[in-house]
């Protein structure tokens, strides 16, 4: 899972919660509606149902990042609850439930002291409602209460239904918390994985990159001193030939060229495998120089944009030099192009970057072995970007790479 996909496991767990505040108040509604033959104390009137609802409705937009909005939500629910207390007075099975339903959803506005707070006054709100709200003037359906109905065992039937609201709203509480603390702990850990397979690509990144440098300076310091060597000798050996040995000439300057250019060859291959292809010149005037290098190439003269606001990391900007090179390199191979267009620009979401070509184009679908796209791809995503081809026989061919900012830029 990535940390993308935290948004989603949060709104599943906020749902849940929903669901169990919308039970709690279903089940309110029913206790309080439904004619129940042993109930011997006053039903909540009708205009419960609709605070109820909206109590219900309120659960779709809670305030989680205003303290302002958090303290002025919480005090709508006891507004609401308290209009409910001189229509609702025997209604004893109704309070509990609503208040259950703000500690509940106190714990996904709150920290835990807020939640605290919130679930003690809630229990203070009931005692308060309990013993000086709630009375019970008569039996059902009127008829006076039985004896054994003294005052006494009221206010112990009160005593006894505040135990018992304060037990479940302290099970309650710790339940939530745990559920909260659970997911907490999945995200944290999710997100340390995720941090851990970054750190784990950039390592890989690093030792190949060393890696390259090392075949680099073996390249730069065998084979393209043997070759500096080679041409040296052939140029002498032509400023000694005889007049005569034109057609020993002819193989000399042959291998000449040959070895000019092999040793070009090999001058390309190391600036390639060098990890810092910039050399700490900007990007713009190091794609100028790769446009430039390709024009000579090709005879083709790419139409170029470059719209940047801000200097970018090191990282960034290898990552787009070496994407356009493999890009220019491929099109000078492949493409059989007579134009090509780049684009490069800075948008808030990251660094675009697009490449196009007029060429006979291909079908990336088949092209699955190319070391140059899969290079391509694993520059972009390493960085947390995404990269797409765009191609078709004969319809030419777009590559398009975006790299984030958040993390990389200066």
């Amino acid at each position: 899972m990535s940390v993308k996909q935290l948004v989603p496991t949060q709104r599943n767990f906020f749902r849940l919660l929903l669901y169990l505040e919308w039970i709690l108040l279903g089940i309110a509604m029913l206790t309080e509606t439904v004619p129940n033959p042993m109930n011997r104390f006053e039903p909540a009137p009708l205009i419960a149902l609709p605070i109820i609802v909206v109590l219900g409705l309120m659960g779709l937009r809670v305030p989680r990042k205003d303290l302002l909005a958090k303290l002025l939500y919480t005090g709508l629910e006891f507004g609401l609850i308290a209009f409910l207390l001189p229509l609702a007075k025997g209604a004893v099975g109704l309070f509990p439930l609503l208040y259950l339903v703000i500690a509940i959803r106190s714990c996904t506005m709150f920290q835990p002291q807020g939640r605290l707070v919130v679930a003690g006054l809630a229990f203070v709100s009931f005692v308060l409602t309990i013993f000086f709200r709630v009375v019970i003037p008569r039996g059902h359906g009127g008829r006076p209460l039985p004896p054994e109905f003294d005052g006494n065992m009221i206010w112990t039937l009160k005593l006894n239904a505040t135990l018992t609201f304060g037990l479940t709203l302290v099970f309650v509480l710790l339940l939530v918390n745990a559920l909260l603390s659970e997911r907490q702990s999945r995200e944290q850990l999710t997100a340390a994985n995720e941090q851990l397979r970054q750190y784990a690509l950039r390592i890989e990144n690093q030792a190949t990159l060393q890696e390259r440098n090392r075949i680099a300076r073996e390249i730069h310091d065998s084979l393209g001193h043997l070759l500096t060597a080679q041409s040296i000798q052939l140029e002498n050996a032509l400023l000694f030939l005889p007049s005569e040995g034109e057609k020993t000439r002819s193989f000399l300057t042959e291998a000449r060229q040959l070895g000019a250019g092999a040793l070009h060859e090999v001058r390309q291959s190391v600036a390639t495998l060098r990890s810092d292809p910039l050399q700490g010149k900007p990007l713009e005037l190091a794609i100028a120089h790769l446009v430039k290098s390709f024009q000579q190439s090709t005879d083709i003269t790419p139409a170029v944009i470059t719209e940047l606001r801000s200097p970018l990391s090191n990282d960034v900007s290898t990552a787009i030099y070496r994407i356009l090179q493999e890009a220019l390199t491929n099109i000078a191979k492949h493409a059989a192009a007579t134009q090509v267009s780049l684009h490069l620009w800075e948008k808030p979401d990251g660094i675009h970057l697009r490449v196009e070509d007029n060429g006979h184009g291909f079908n990336p679908d088949q092209n699955t072995t190319g070391f140059g796209l899969k290079g391509m791809r694993e520059r972009s995503v390493v960085l947390g970007g995404q990269f797409s081809i765009s191609s078709q026989p004969q319809t030419g061919c777009q590559i398009a790479a975006v790299i984030p900012l958040s993390r990389h830029a200066l």
